[in-house]
């Protein structure tokens, strides 16, 4: 009988340890996270792309990678300006992005900025990709469809800052946003609200709704692209941008706009373009045209834009306009590549192994000037000479000579000179400028330095 009962329990004992074995086994990928749920797991590889951080797992419907940026700049300005202006050196970017893929269809990023020793939220937002692989939706907080020059990343802009009418683009936003591409075409189209980049603008737009109950405003813009050649090698792109937007909270005073922007640099502070606050806006509508193209080491790109700010109480409406246009060669034998998802350029290719040198040049104007409607913002227009050293696909050195022509109106809301009167004074009143038409203002030339790492 003890025999017999010792092979029962031999027996139950090996079909325990079988089955605990087979348990263990079917729970290898088994995990409890810090929330006390049973989790899946998986094994992710670590890879380098391009010097980009990237964890991916053997099925691909997993990623996880770092996209991290700082840039380095620094400012020489001429020493004849009317207002003066130090020279200087500065952290323009300093970014950390942590982007994600998830189950194959499912995106996701955070972008977070910390120069000028503020934080500030950049890019923010989910994305459902189709399995068709041409086809998205996003909501969260990320540029709006509007501007090739504005929604080029910095990391592959041609120049060290983005030209003076791109200054009209409204850039990031909350939203919903849908986009679809094809080889001949690109069309994007969402509904924004305001934006939450910065601690000023969120605690004006919380303000607004505390104390007032106002809605915070509204968007819509929309994005078609179509690109009538386009290959390995060379591309022609041809676009159109618009958006209706109604006043946001954002703004200092309710139901207003306000255009203004700095010459080319962070560093000089002075904002000579300037129209202060235009009241009584009732809506805003703009329309961007973009022609750009490029075959092998050879591109160019321009937009030309035009704004319209509609206001209450019969008071007629704000025109304001600009446009750039740039071109660019690689030296060394690279090409320009062409992002087809999004019809924007993006990362050059090196013509050598040590590197490639492009020389590029670009002029450009701005006009926010509307004398029947009264508003006297300036204009502005500009030279910009680049020279741009790719030492490999994560580092580059910038280098530009700007020269800006200011008119007399681009006083920076009346701090600044814009002129001699009568008597030889330095004046801020654009009425009292005697200079003739075509030299008053404040021109100067400058020159301005980056290194950049993108990792």
């Amino acid at each position: 009988m003890k025999q017999k009962l010792y092979a029962l329990f031999v027996i139950v004992a090996l079909f325990t340890l079988e089955a605990e074995a087979q348990r263990e086994k079917n729970n290898d990928s088994i995990r409890i996270n810090q929330y006390g749920m049973e989790v899946s797991s998986i094994n992710l590889q670590g890879e380098a792309q391009d010097g980009i951080l990237n964890f991916i797992s053997e099925d691909r419907s997993y990623q996880l990678w770092f996209d991290n940026r700082v840039q380095f700049d620094g400012g020489f300005y001429s020493n004849d300006a009317l207002n003066p202006i130090g020279n200087g050196a500065t952290i323009r970017r300093a970014r950390i992005a942590l982007k994600t893929i998830l189950w194959n269809n499912w995106y996701g990023e955070i972008d977070l900025d910390f120069s000028g020793s503020a934080v500030e939220l950049k890019d923010a937002y989910i994305k459902y990709m189709f399995d068709s692989g041409n086809l998205n939706i996003k909501a969260g907080h990320f540029r709006e469809s509007f501007g090739l020059e504005t929604n080029t990343t910095s990391r592959y802009i041609t120049f060290m800052e983005r030209s003076l009418a791109s200054k009209f683009d409204p850039s990031r936003h909350l939203g919903i946003q849908v986009n679809h591409w094809a080889d001949p075409y690109v069309l994007s189209g969402g509904v924004h609200f305001n934006t939450v980049g910065g601690f000023e603008e969120v605690e004006l737009s919380q303000d607004a709704n505390k104390d007032n109950g106002l809605d915070e405003g509204y968007a819509f813009t929309g994005r078609a692209v179509y690109r009538p050649i386009l290959d390995e090698n060379k591309v022609l792109h041809l676009g159109v941008a618009g958006t209706y937007r109604v006043p946001q909270t954002t703004a200092e005073i309710p139901h207003s706009f306000r255009y203004s922007t700095r010459s080319y640099t962070s560093i000089n502070r002075k904002k000579y373009i300037d129209t202060d606050d235009i009241l009584n806006v009732d809506s805003q509508n703009m329309v961007d045209f973009e022609l750009a193209g490029a075959y092998k080491g050879v591109m160019f790109q321009g937009e030309y834009k035009m704004v319209n700010i509609n206001r209450m109480d019969n008071l007629s409406t704000v025109s304001f306009d600009g446009f750039y246009a740039q071109a660019g060669y690689l030296l060394f034998g690279g090409n320009y590549n062409y992002n087809r998802a999004d019809g924007e350029f993006t990362r050059v290719s090196r013509g050598k192994k040590y590197g490639d040198l492009e020389v590029a040049f670009r002029y450009d104007f701005v006009d926010a000037n509307d004398f029947d409607a009264a508003i006297y913002g300036g204009s502005a227009e500009g030279y910009t000479v680049g020279l741009n050293y790719y030492f490999n696909p994560n580092v580059k050195c910038m280098l530009n000579y700007i020269y800006t022509n200011n008119d007399r109106y681009a006083n920076g809301k009346g701090k600044l000179f814009v002129g001699h009167d009568m008597n030889g004074n330095l004046t801020k009143n654009p009425a009292e400028v005697v200079e003739t038409k075509g030299n008053a203002g404040d021109d100067f030339g400058m020159v301005t330095m980056r290194i950049e790492i993108d990792f």
